[in-house]
Order: structure tokens, then sequence, then C-alpha cells
């Protein structure tokens, strides 16, 4: 049964559909079955993919409103070795329909229990908010990667989407769990990047990620190319990074207990 992974932050531009793009390839790599679920209404983890947005037949907007089955709707990429289930523009009206729709918050976990067995990985990239198509997400996530940009406001922004991770715990989903954080566009070379890196490991020890995804410029073009920086630049400093961090997740859910969110 697949391990479904949201990955979120409601700070957007700190890497979030960089790493679903490039994670779902690197897991791809290492042999995995994996699903990337676009869950953003500007559908950059589609387009990211080489998928056009314009000329979608069936969305994950259409999954959460039980027009489409998921399987009708997912795109198979044979070169980057993942699946997809695309959005585009539509899934913003989702936000307001779902308001009033039964079960609202576990449309996307009921939609995955009639696919989720087919897939050894599934990763959910979610919108740079949290309403409720993040919600939806976390509501059937086993687990959260949380990308984060070691800059000033980090932490600030990371406490709230603790407190929303420890909401759903309690009322929605009581098994989600951190899976790990993700230091995304580090620069060594800058103090302020390294102050916030030592605090978050200082902070939350284990729960961060010991692999650092480095600011590069293939990983930023990579998108405009329509690919995952392993086919656009195998070698560069990105892609290299996302195949070890794609290692480091398989090893901790092979090895380690679910972290359970912790609000300081």
């Amino acid at each position: 049964m697949g391990r479904i992974i949201a990955i979120t932050n409601q700070k957007g531009g700190v890497g979030k559909t960089t790493t679903s793009v490039n994670l779902a390839a690197s897991l791809a790599a290492h042999k995995r079955g994996v699903l990337l679920i676009d869950m953003d209404p500007q559908g950059n983890a589609t387009t990211g993919s080489g998928i056009d947005k314009s000329s979608l037949s069936a969305t994950t907007y259409d999954v959460l409103l039980e027009d489409f089955a998921p399987h009708d709707a997912l795109i198979k990429l044979e070169e980057s070795g993942y699946t997809v289930l695309p959005a585009n523009g539509d899934l913003t009206a989702a936000e307001v329909e779902l308001l009033s729709a039964s079960k609202r918050e576990s449309r996307l976990r009921l939609a995955l229990e009639k696919i989720r067995y087919d897939y050894d990985e599934i990763l959910v990239d979610c919108p740079p908010a949290l309403n409720m198509l993040t919600i939806n997400a976390l509501t059937a996530a086993d687990g959260v990667i949380i990308p984060i940009q070691c800059e000033y406001y980090a932490l600030e922004g990371l406490s709230a989407l603790l407190n929303t991770i420890e909401g759903i715990q309690q009322r929605l989903n009581p098994e989600l769990h951190i899976a790990g954080l993700l230091r995304t566009m580090f620069d060594p070379r800058n103090n302020l990047a390294n102050e916030v890196s030592n605090q978050l490991v200082s902070h939350f020890g284990q729960q961060v990620y010991s692999t650092i995804i480095p600011r590069n410029v293939r990983l930023a073009e990579a998108p405009s190319y329509g690919k995952p920086v392993m086919l656009y630049d195998r070698a560069s400093r990105g892609s290299v990074a996302y195949l070890v961090l794609a290692k480091e997740v398989l090893m901790r859910e092979v090895r380690e207990e679910p972290l359970q969110a912790e609000v300081r």
C-alpha cells in the first residue's frame, strides 16, 4: 500500500513544488512506483513534469468533486518514471465548492483508497496556503515533508503549520506525523542561512533531514524545460541532492518510528 506524503509549507517560494517534482523522479530512479498529485491551482508540479495544463481532460479538481475516478485522470510519464494526477486553474473552484460538500476534508483520502495499492510512494504537492485543499492533503497523508528556506521568517511560518498539523491529528487523522523538515535553496556562504539551519537542528533534532538542497542554477532552470533536474542535468548538485534525499526518505520509512509533530 502506497505511503502518502504531503509536501507543504504555507509560505511560498521555499522549494515546495521543486521538491515534489524532483523527489518523485528521484524515488522513481530508486525503483519505487511513484504517484505525484498536484493539489495547487497554479499547476506548477504539472508543468514542471512536462504536462500542458491547458489541454487536460481531467484533473485533481474532477477527482475531488467526484466527476472522474482517479485512474481516469492519471498521466504516466515514461521518461521521468512516475505518474501524475495533474491540476490547473480549475482547482481554485474546488476550494469554494468543497466548503459545502459532504466529507469535504476527506475527499482526497477517499479517492486515493481506490488507487494507493498501485504505488509505493504517493506525493502530494500542496498549495502555499492552509486552505481546504491543504487540509484534504493532510487528512489523506501518512506523513508530511516541510521544505524550509533558511531565512529570517522561516521559523515563524513553521509554528503556524505545526499548529495546523496538530489540529488535523486531533480531529481528522491521528496517524499523521512529520516525515521530515527539509532545508532548501541553501547557500553555505550566507551567515543567516547557517544560523537558521543550526536553529532548526537544535530545535527539531532528528526531524530535520540530513540532506540539504543547495541553491543551484540547474535546479532553477529545469522547470522551464518541463523536466525534473535529474533529466535536465543529472550531474548537477541539485540532482545529486534529491537522489540522496530520496535514499534518506526511504531509509527513514524502513527504520524509524513516526516522529510526531512538536509545537513549542
